[in-house]
């Protein structure tokens, strides 16, 4: 998928869980604040332990998350990978590797807060995706 600011781009990123209730005005921002890449199955998406410079919204595909060398848990659509790192200012937690061919959307440190300070759904969206990673982390209370 060749991305753009194009109505179609904005339009297709409405069936992203990740982008459920965003108007086509907040799409077509999140395209500003981003850049699409596409890697191949087997690419690395982070590393852990690497300083975090970006972060990745999972559009198409799947990947599998790795700490320390054991498999944790998949990520597919709507996921963000890569955004503990942008937040806490510490290295990565988790290597990610693509399972599939996958389509994501890459955001810089800058542009990952723009979009956290400028849309207020983008925001509760990655802190529900952060406090349930942190849970099961926990495990069972």
């Amino acid at each position: 998928m060749s991305f753009g600011k194009k109505s179609a781009d904005v339009e297709w990123l409405a069936g992203v869980p990740f982008f459920e209730g965003f108007t086509d005005q907040e799409r077509a921002r999140v395209l500003d604040l981003s850049e699409p890449v596409t890697l191949p199955a087997g690419a690395v998406i982070v590393d852990q332990g690497d300083t975090g410079t970006h972060c990745f919204l999972i559009v198409e595909g799947t990947a599998s998350v790795y700490v320390r060398g054991e498999y944790v848990t998949g990520s597919g659509p709507g996921a963000m990978v890569g955004e503990m790192a942008l937040i806490d200012h510490r290295p990565r937690t988790a290597t990610v590797v693509a399972d599939t061919e996958m389509t994501l959307l890459r955001f810089g440190t800058r542009d990952f807060r723009r979009l956290l300070e400028e849309m207020p759904k983008a925001s509760e969206r990655v802190m529900t995706s952060l406090r349930a990673r942190l849970e099961r982390a926990d495990g069972p209370a």
